[in-house]
């Protein structure tokens, strides 16, 4: 009951602005705020009421709840968090007062309707990261394009229909695909969406690579994955600062959390099987990222590349079948979530001064906004993955169980870890030319932050240090879930990897041979065999 709670009380505060509507500007915005503070402080009911040792939503003592609702279609209210999903619903719950409250000022037409986007979308969000049934999911999946369309195609830049369309097809081309999965996994299993009886009859599924790209290409369009990213850099660049905040934080989390809850656990062969095509589309991502974060001349665009590039890193981890790298992975959907939603704030902030985004324009900021450049430059250090801050932990693991444990070949990391070097680079470079750069008389007379807007960065600046020097608060809830998804894979991986000294069969020569070398290249010498 206190997961639906969480979930639907966003839509109380959007029927309570329906109907108070006209009672002004300030009544909306109060009511926006209580609703968001309020739907945060319940779901931290959801941490400490967690079973840290057990799967969340595999038994009946954790946070989950099973209702009918279309019964003849073997549709069900099934929702359920474990360690994986539980930091997710919280980010998004912690990220919408902030957004909320960061944009008390900068909205004046059709405030209303922006408060009520921005609350349904939440729903939507939270909707996605605690279905446990396969329609269910697609449903929040798809509702949640509804109020994001608006915020982006009503409160954008000059090119938001452009951007907004780009959004939508986009999402709309991977969710078709998406829905064929799903209704695929339907009718071969009973007819039933549910993912917890999909889980148990997955060695049955035919066509399971088939069903395994579906979802995947829904998902890579999502995160996004190169080279599905196009729509990227338009949505962010148009958004409004609350809808990139929330795009960045937490849609894209979207993707990178439906492989780890789909794609994986129930495709494990399938996952194993591409792993060697998805891993390389992942490592250029990272470097192509920073390459083009590298040049880019608007702030908003710069910060938008570089999620490109640290996405990549993300799916790295999910594909590495190490537990270290798939903890990694699902840590730095939190960390990106808290440090690219604060450079997007920050960006915001000065936007809303200086009514530019572009580089050129700033130098010397350090000297005239000095609580500016000093927030600025912690989170900038946590975006490059400073030690003691967020970035490096979840960088460090996913790096570490990609090279270790991973399984593919390790020139992989090897390429992957010049990202980080490349990610220094760029936001160095930035920052050293925004606040330390030949200063512009325009900028002399640019006020520093508000207290309001201290408050607004205070709380992720909190998390930001806490997860850098003390990870284990968020690693050990997730460490159960991500373990069972890491052994699935790992164990039909072996299960479908040669040994050395195991008879197969020559492909090209169709005789047996004994596997002689474990080697990148498994060189195969021809003898005589007695098959097992």
């Amino acid at each position: 009951m206190l997961l639906s709670i969480v979930i639907f009380l966003p839509l109380l505060g959007v029927i309570a602005i329906a109907l108070l509507r006209n009672m002004g500007a300030s009544a909306i915005k109060g009511i926006a705020l209580v609703i968001s503070l309020l739907t945060f402080l319940i779901s931290i009911g959801l941490y400490t009421g967690f079973d840290t040792g057990i799967d969340g939503f595999q038994t009946d003592s954790q946070l989950y709840q099973k209702l009918p609702w279309i019964s003849g279609l073997g549709i069900s209210y099934h929702i359920g968090i474990d360690g994986i999903s539980l930091w997710l619903v919280l980010l998004t719950t912690f990220l919408t007062p902030i957004c909320i409250l960061s944009a008390w000022n900068s909205v004046e037409k059709g405030l209303s309707g922006f408060m009520m986007s921005l609350l349904a979308l939440e729903t939507g969000m939270l909707g996605v990261f605690c279905a446990l049934d396969l329609f269910l999911f697609f449903v929040f999946w798809e509702a949640m394009l509804i109020p994001m369309y608006f915020l982006i195609g009503i409160w954008g830049g000059e090119r938001r229909i452009y951007a907004t369309i780009k959004f939508v097809l986009y999402t709309m081309a991977g969710s078709a695909l998406m829905l064929v999965g799903i209704l695929a996994l339907y009718f071969q299993n009973g007819n039933s969406f549910d993912l917890t009886t999909l889980l148990a009859a997955q060695e049955t599924f035919t066509h399971a690579n088939y069903l395994f790209l579906a979802f995947f290409i829904a998902f890579a369009i999502k995160v996004p994955l190169f080279p599905f990213h196009t729509w990227l850099p338009d949505a962010h660049v148009e958004a409004p600062t609350v809808g990139s905040v929330i795009l960045a934080g937490v849609l894209l989390k979207m993707g990178t959390y439906g492989i780890v809850r789909f794609c994986l656990p129930l495709f494990p062969d399938s996952a194993a099987l591409y792993t060697p095509w998805i891993v390389p589309l992942a490592v250029i991502g990272i470097i192509y990222g920073a390459l083009v974060a590298m040049v880019q001349p608007d702030l908003k665009k710069l910060v938008a590349y570089s999620s490109v590039s640290h996405l990549g890193f993300v799916v790295l981890g999910l594909f590495s079948q190490s537990d270290a790298g798939i903890q990694g992975s699902v840590l730095q959907m939190i960390n990106h979530g808290l440090s690219t939603g604060a450079l997007f704030l920050l960006v915001g902030m000065i936007y809303e001064r200086r009514h530019s985004r572009m580089i050129v324009d700033f130098g010397g900021l350090a000297k005239k906004m000095p609580i500016f450049a000093t927030i600025f430059l912690v989170v900038t250090l946590s975006s490059i993955g400073l030690p003691g801050l967020n970035g490096f932990v979840g960088e460090f693991m996913i790096l570490l169980g990609s090279f270790v444990g991973g399984a593919f070949s390790k020139w992989y990391v090897v390429f992957a870890t010049t990202g980080v070097i490349l990610a220094a680079v760029y936001m160095l470079w930035m920052f050293q030319r925004v606040m330390f750069g030949t200063p512009d008389s325009t900028n002399e007379s640019l006020p520093d932050l508000k207290p309001r807007e201290i408050v607004v960065l205070l709380p992720i600046l909190l998390f930001i240090v806490w997860i850098g020097v003390f990870p284990k608060t968020f690693l050990k809830p997730m460490e159960s879930s991500v373990n069972a998804v890491a052994a699935k894979v790992k164990v039909n991986a072996e299960e479908n990897t040669p040994a050395v000294g195991q008879v197969i069969i020559d492909g090209k020569t169709q005789k047996p041979v004994i596997l002689k070398s474990e080697t990148a290249d498994l060189q195969l010498i021809e003898e005589e065999a007695q098959t097992k």
